[in-house]
């Protein structure tokens, strides 16, 4: 283990606690902190990551498991399912630490983030809006196509693996300040 590996595991744990206090703005925090390897990578120079994708799927864990800690409080559909789309995730994190195969994060999508992430943001702001059968239905397929979109764009195209997350603010900077000169 990497002196860079140990830095970025414990910003990507500390990123994760919020949200046992603070379901909504906690999940946010969660995911920024988990897209922030993209910049720390960039710019740490304390030995690499020898193997990124397991470390983050790994890592990916830590937050996941305190949404389900948030999740099982909850009651009706909205602990149900996300229970399941949590099983449903476990299968495919472990169909990839056995296959090193990014094919199989595409298949067993991470929905049950957005699904935590959708029903924290409802019990955040409408607290008396009831899951209905096809309220939870359309809720879930929301979460799906977004979630989808996602995982191809970072396993399927992995149109992400080649830019460094530093460059492209700099791109953006210069591109900005270039407007105005």
């Amino acid at each position: 283990m990497t002196l860079e590996t140990l830095v970025i595991a414990l910003i990507r744990i500390a990123g994760s606690l919020p949200v046992l206090r603070w379901a909504f703005a906690g999940a946010l925090i969660a995911i920024l902190v988990d897209f922030s390897d993209l910049f720390w990578r960039g710019w740490l120079d304390l030995g690499g990551i020898p193997d990124y994708q397991s470390f983050d799927k790994w890592l990916d864990l830590v937050y996941m498991v305190t949404f389900l800690v948030v999740a099982l409080r909850w009651d009706g559909p909205a602990r149900t399912v996300a229970i399941a789309l949590f099983a449903f995730r476990m299968i495919g994190v472990a169909g990839f630490a056995i296959t090193n195969e990014r094919i199989v994060l595409l298949a067993f999508p991470n929905v049950f983030e957005f699904w935590f992430v959708g029903i924290a943001a409802q019990r955040h702001w409408w607290p008396n809006y009831r899951l209905t059968r096809n309220r939870t239905a359309v809720l879930f397929a929301i979460a799906l196509g977004l979630k989808m979109l996602q995982e191809w764009s970072l396993h399927g195209a992995q149109i992400f693996d080649q830019w460094v997350a530093t460059d492209l603010v700099e791109d953006f900077w210069d591109w900005l300040t270039g407007l105005f000169g």
